[in-house]
């Protein structure tokens, strides 16, 4: 049984429809990127699957046991969140707030988590600083950790890689792989198309008449895929 199914969605923003008749199913484990160009409804979409927008019409159905408090969710960063007047370690543990309920307080377990999240990213030494006094690349990575504090199966990341160098991007692309291997199912938002195509299982293509939903494999063999490659996209 699917953990999030999608039935014939119109999505639109600013009174204009951008996405229409779009239907995909996303299985426990997945890696699914979602790829198209400016203004195809990619966010749209993923606001739409976390709840926080609603479609011109069709469905979003939860499945296989997934809650919305199992959802992690890594937004685009905005200007918005460079003046957030909190300390990183702060920042990080907030991503702990449904696991926390009604209790006053975070417990050992979710303290321990928050700083084995700022670890892996590299920014244990950046825990008492003010978030909005990091780079643009640090204050990327302390998001991203506080979304695996909320991701108990599911993990939905919009440009992750956004702010970050070469390295620091590679390095970030291949933890997310290795969440996906032990069992975090990943929906991202990339203009990346390399890394899509190579750590992704499936894809979904917006824009376009049709838009394209299907595992890594048959991409290549679509329309969009052909297209992409024409045009010197790296193959895949």
């Amino acid at each position: 049984m699917p953990q999030l199914t999608c039935r014939d969605l119109s999505l639109g923003y600013d009174g204009k429809l951008v996405v229409s008749g779009l239907s995909f199913a996303v299985n426990a484990r997945d890696y699914l990127c979602v790829v198209g160009e400016n203004g195809s409804g990619k966010s749209t979409l993923m606001k739409t699957l976390l709840g926080l927008k609603a479609p011109v019409s069709g469905q979003v159905v939860m499945g296989d046991g997934l809650k919305p408090e199992d959802v992690g969710y890594l937004p685009q960063q905005v200007f918005a969140q460079n003046d957030f007047p909190a300390s990183v370690r702060e920042v990080v543990r907030s991503g702990c707030l449904n696991r926390r309920g009604m209790r006053p307080f975070y417990n050992k377990a979710e303290k321990k988590m928050a700083e084995e999240n700022m670890e892996r990213f590299g920014i244990s030494a950046l825990a008492k600083h003010c978030y909005r006094e990091l780079s643009g690349g640090q204050q990327q990575r302390a998001l991203l950790a506080r979304a695996l504090c909320a991701a108990r199966k599911m993990l939905m990341l919009d440009e992750p890689a956004a702010g970050l160098d070469p390295r620091a991007t590679a390095d970030m692309y291949g933890l997310i792989a290795e969440l996906n291997s032990g069992g975090i199912t990943v929906i991202m938002i990339s203009h990346d198309m390399a890394a899509s195509v190579k750590y992704a299982s499936h894809i979904l293509c917006l824009g376009g008449s049709v838009p394209f939903f299907g595992t890594k494999a048959e991409y290549p063999e679509s329309d969009v895929g052909r297209a992409y490659t024409a045009l010197g996209g790296a193959p895949v």
